[in-house]
């Protein structure tokens, strides 16, 4: 059984959040601060729509996708108004993780194959409204995208015998009953609509009641209980919370089981305060919340390490972390930026060794060597026609595809980033 996503939807019409499709009723003047607090209240996803009818407010919208991506910590998925392969490639800028085409519209259904050999089909969505789009354009949508988005309740079960595309449902029904059905779908991987985008809704108490259905959702699940920890002479867990991204080590601070079974419930670091004898969830004054990527128990199961996304300093000094106070040492020179690189590349030489269906890595190295490097040479001149343009992102998104299928070539021909290094010491 897949584990299932809460999705809510933002539609946007004249720079503002608006209710439904067809219902201009504003529901939040501010759609930025609307995405960032779905993105802290435990949706997993962000389906963003763009309902705007000229030119001018769709390159608004877009630009405000681009605001939203940045303080949210969810993928988002957005689309409105992709007419030409310019459409998809601005909705990718925004940092969205796939630009979404209505596939109602003839239009969508001739771009779907160029934009798809353009991208990646992994970047591509397409929505629908009626189940006999998808039965007519059954070839196009499995070939070229990656999933489905139903734009009301269909015969789910007959969606599943005709694709196995993950789809996502966006309803306007309020009825829980008609939401767990939804959810108890095989192919549904996500629930969207009108429920799921209320503002006062808790994820984390949605995501109980469904899990008491029997349907397992996206959050933290600890597989081990706080009983098999060693507890400290005080009874409590020493906990050291790091950055994901940096590793750098920001805080170390204490967890009883209840500290430890609300940081697991709700995604947000709780912790035990030995002063005050109470329970704290940080952030909750400051804002500075730590958003959890993993946690991970030591060999004597008497350290728990977490990984996080902090908001903010994490050491009420306002400093980046805690330990910002040197005592003794030598001078040195911190290097992590090559880590981001590593990632990507085993990644990547993780698709050659391990090959996955639909994979845009895969498709470029069974089209071989030739291809890749017709890759790297387009990606260099979409680089240089960028950086003519003003705008910045243009010229960071195209490095950022050429550093990718660089890192393509790199694999093909069996090049690390340690033989990179060594040889960029040498100039």
């Amino acid at each position: 059984m897949s584990y299932k996503r809460l999705i809510p939807c933002i539609f946007i019409l004249g720079g503002k959040a608006v209710n439904w499709f067809d219902d201009p009723t504003v529901v939040s003047e501010d759609v930025i601060a609307l995405a960032k607090e779905y993105s802290d209240n435990g949706a997993d996803e962000l389906l963003v729509f763009d309902l705007s009818n000229t030119d001018q407010d769709h390159d608004e919208s877009i630009e405000l996708m681009k605001k939203i991506n940045r303080v949210i910590r969810i993928p988002m998925v957005a689309g409105g108004n992709v007419k030409r392969q310019e459409d998809v490639k601005k909705i990718l800028y925004t940092g969205a993780k796939r630009a979404m085409l209505n596939f109602s519209k003839p239009d969508s259904q001739k771009l779907i194959e160029e934009v798809a050999k353009r991208f990646g089909k992994e970047k591509i969505a397409v929505s629908l409204n009626d189940f006999d789009a998808l039965f007519k354009q059954q070839h196009l949508i499995q070939t070229y995208s990656s999933q489905i988005v139903f734009m009301h309740r269909l015969d789910l079960n007959s969606v599943v015998n005709i694709t196995d595309i993950p789809c996502v449902v966006v309803t306007d029904t309020l009825e829980k009953e008609e939401l767990f059905k939804i959810l108890e779908c095989p192919g549904v991987k996500g629930l969207s609509g009108m429920y799921v985008s209320q503002r006062k809704i808790n994820c984390a108490d949605f995501k109980e009641e469904c899990s008491q259905k029997g349907i397992r959702m996206t959050s933290f699940e600890s597989l081990m209980d706080f009983s098999e920890f060693k507890l400290n002479s005080d009874g409590l867990l020493p906990v050291v919370t790091q950055h994901y991204k940096t590793s750098e080590v920001l805080m170390v601070a204490y967890m009883n089981q209840e500290a430890f079974e609300k940081t697991v419930k709700t995604g947000r670091m709780t912790y035990f305060s030995r002063s005050r004898q109470s329970l704290w969830t940080k952030g909750e004054t400051s804002g500075h919340f730590q958003y959890v990527k993993s946690l991970t128990i030591d060999c004597d199961k008497d350290t728990l390490l977490a990984k996080v996304d902090q908001v903010g300093a994490a050491c009420h000094t306002g400093n980046p972390t805690c330990f910002f106070q040197p005592i003794v040492g030598d001078q040195y020179e911190e290097i992590n930026t090559q880590q981001v690189f590593e990632s990507v590349y085993h990644t990547i030489m993780d698709r050659k060794e391990h090959p996955k269906e639909g994979s845009y890595t895969n498709y470029l190295f069974e089209k071989g060597i030739d291809k890749i490097l017709k890759k790297v040479g387009e990606e260099a001149a979409e680089i240089i026609i960028a950086a003519k343009n003003p705008n910045q992102e243009e010229v960071k998104y195209e490095m950022c595809d050429f550093l990718y299928h660089m890192m393509v070539l790199m694999a093909e021909r069996g090049i690390t980033w340690d033989d990179i290094m060594e040889e960029m010491a040498k100039r």
